[in-house]
């Protein structure tokens, strides 16, 4: 049985407002994604975006709303988010439900054509360094040439004194505008686990929930650690393009 609209727009509303509990800037930061997205589509009459670990769609329906013709494919493990994706922003994006970084991922995602820009916004970094960099080696080979690679999220800068500055200016960020005082991760995933029309969506969560990465996570890698990864995997040109204390976009081109 489906979720309703209704119970799914009260869920994605909620995720949005925690979510600001995390993501410093984070509008900006959707903005300035799909900046680059509209300047790498340029010209193209119906360019192909690929959304790693959408959660509940977020950023693939502003995508949409500044790229209407474009065609999205959003990719995602989690039964409940995929769901409420396709419910709340159904008209959005394609939902796949498939391990980003797991053997054949891709094959999953049915793709007919090079995407010209892929996109992720606080997710990859679940993901271990090594599957990191294998992830990033199949899009290099995925990607259209001069496609896109567009990642925001939390790059520490080298260890030292300046990832204890840069993390300081991102929390006077927030608390100027507010983000401090939604609900966090912990509290919208309790709530959303006791709702009836989520059970059978948290019943399949919970049977693929050891597939998730957990303490192989990659949250302590610098932004040139990631830079250096992604020139591995065969993209010649990355640059950070946009900052507010750790919070970045890092754009990664395939020639």
């Amino acid at each position: 049985m489906g979720v309703s609209m209704g119970a799914a727009r009260a869920w994605v509303e909620r995720w949005e407002r925690q979510q600001q509990h995390y993501a410093v800037d984070r509008e900006e930061r959707f903005t300035v994604i799909s900046d680059v997205v509209e300047h790498v589509c340029a010209g193209r009459p119906r360019p192909l975006l690929l959304d790693l670990g959408c959660g509940p769609g977020s950023l693939s329906a502003r995508l949409a709303r500044r790229l209407p013709g474009a065609e999205i494919v959003a990719v995602d493990m989690d039964p409940v988010l995929l769901e409420l994706g396709r419910t709340h922003h159904g008209d959005a994006a394609r939902y796949v439900d498939a391990v980003i970084g797991a053997d054949g991922w891709t094959d999953a995602l049915r793709l007919n054509r090079g995407p010209d820009a892929v996109v992720s916004t606080t997710a990859l970094h679940y993901l271990p360094a090594p599957v990191l960099l294998e992830t990033y080696r199949s899009l290099a080979v995925l990607l259209r040439p001069g496609g896109a690679l567009v990642n925001g999220d939390h790059f520490p800068p080298d260890p030292g004194p300046c990832t204890r500055l840069t993390a300081h200016v991102g929390r006077c960020r927030a608390e100027r505008t507010g983000a401090r005082g939604h609900e966090d991760w912990a509290s919208w995933w309790r709530d959303a686990a006791a709702d009836p029309e989520l059970a059978d969506l948290f019943e399949r969560r919970e049977r693929i929930r050891p597939l998730s990465g957990g303490d192989g996570a990659n949250h302590h890698l610098t932004l040139d650690q990631h830079a250096e990864l992604l020139r591995q995997a065969g993209f010649s040109h990355v640059a950070p393009v946009w900052q507010v204390g750790d919070s970045r976009v890092l754009v990664a081109l395939r020639s």
